[in-house]
C-alpha cells in the first residue's frame, strides 16, 4: 500500500465498530469531520 500524503483524502474503508456494527469513511462524508489516528504500538507490551 502506498503512503498518503499528509492533508490527502484518505480512500474508503470499512471497519467493524466497537459495538459491533460495520462503519464506513463515506457514512460521515459531508456530516462530521474523521480524524484518522494510527498508534504502532498501542496494546503491546513495550
Amino acid at each position: 500500500m502506498a503512503m498518503i500524503a499528509a492533508g490527502a483524502k484518505a480512500p474508503e474503508f470499512k471497519l467493524d465498530s466497537h459495538i459491533g456494527t460495520s462503519v464506513s469513511l463515506s457514512d460521515f462524508a459531508g456530516k462530521k469531520n474523521v480524524m484518522l489516528v494510527f498508534y504502532p504500538l498501542a496494546f503491546t507490551p513495550t
